[in-house]
């Protein structure tokens, strides 16, 4: 054979050495890849139980909603534009003040029935945060419906030093002002209603099992019916969890404050509500404190949001056709 044909027959390519070359480094470098993998992390070591199955960390994660709700930020900055939508198709609230401090405030989205019923809304923050301005989405809801809506403000647990009990006194007297002053603003007195979401979900709870005649000499039935919504009824896992880091809880203050143990002093039917992506314990405070009234022969309606999380659930209150609000003018007898 001659030399040139040799050649020919086993001529390599540039492309096909290029190719090769480049077929060998991906090898490589997948070898190299490969060797370079870190170790697989190993599972987390369960610590000593500290409630129900939970460890420390489990139990401070199960009072952490934004582990369990991506778009918290998204949802909270919502509340705020709708609540400034409303305010420009329905006109600025009504402003009161319910006691000395500069924070004992009320607004009052007025409806144009006379003597209309009443439902005060407690907005939630985990006890530190939140306005009064940026939870009046709901007030076309009640309006139309021909009911007042009304939003407080009062202290934060910050503000506080850590005590829950100044709030749950501010929460308690803003709702005895209305009471006392609901005529003036064209308000029923005999038909006044509570709603509270997260930690004011826990507040309306408390204001709902406020002995009236005791503590402000007024009828024992001065609330008569209620919305719970993804709140904390019974805080002894509370105290437990890494919430216990801003709020210095007591003995006196979470047994005074613990709902679910005063039970004998609520007058009036109640909802409780959770979203099914809320944190387990969440759900399971709803679901005893709702299983707990039932026990007790209290009138309750357990409402389970499909598909809702923490945050997202109480925006269902602004429309007749959501599942909170629905159930809430049923409540108030204006469906």
């Amino acid at each position: 054979m001659r030399t040139s044909e040799w050649t020919r027959r086993n001529r390599v390519t540039r492309r096909e050495l290029l190719r090769a070359v480049a077929s060998g480094a991906l090898i490589a470098a997948g070898g190299a890849a490969f060797a370079q993998q870190p170790a697989q992390k190993q599972p987390r070591v369960k610590g000593p139980i500290v409630w129900l199955d939970m460890d420390q960390a489990e139990l401070d994660a199960a009072y952490d909603q934004s582990a369990y709700a991506p778009n918290l930020q998204q949802i909270v900055k919502r509340y705020g534009t709708n609540s400034e939508g409303v305010r420009a198709r329905l006109g600025a609230p009504q402003r009161y003040a319910y006691g000395p401090t500069p924070i004992e405030g009320l607004d009052v989205y007025v409806t144009k029935r006379p003597n209309a019923p009443i439902n005060i809304f407690i907005h939630g923050g985990a006890w530190r945060g939140g306005l009064a301005k940026d939870f009046g989405y709901a007030a076309e809801l009640f309006g139309h419906a021909g009911a007042h809506y009304v939003v407080p403000d009062f202290i934060n647990v910050m503000e506080a030093g850590g005590n829950l009990m100044p709030m749950a006194e501010q929460v308690r007297r803003a709702v005895a002002w209305v009471r006392r002053n609901a005529q003036s603003f064209g308000g029923d007195p005999e038909r006044i209603y509570v709603s509270g979401h997260s930690s004011g979900g826990h507040l309306a709870g408390v204001i709902l099992t406020t002995d009236w005649r005791k503590n402000f000499d007024l009828p024992s039935d001065t609330v008569k019916g209620g919305m719970c919504c993804s709140g904390m009824f019974d805080l002894k896992p509370v105290r437990l969890s890494a919430r216990s880091s801003y709020v210095k809880f007591t003995d006196e203050m979470e047994q005074a404050l613990s709902s679910q143990r005063h039970l004998d002093k609520l007058n009036a039917p109640v909802i409780v509500a959770h979203g099914t992506l809320e944190s387990p314990e969440f759900q399971r405070q709803a679901r005893d404190f709702a299983a707990a009234l039932t026990a007790a022969g209290k009138p309750v309606q357990l409402l389970v949001g499909e598909g809702y999380n923490h945050f997202e659930i109480i925006e269902t209150l602004a429309s007749p056709y959501g599942l909170l609000g629905r159930a809430v003018l049923e409540q108030m007898k204006l469906s």
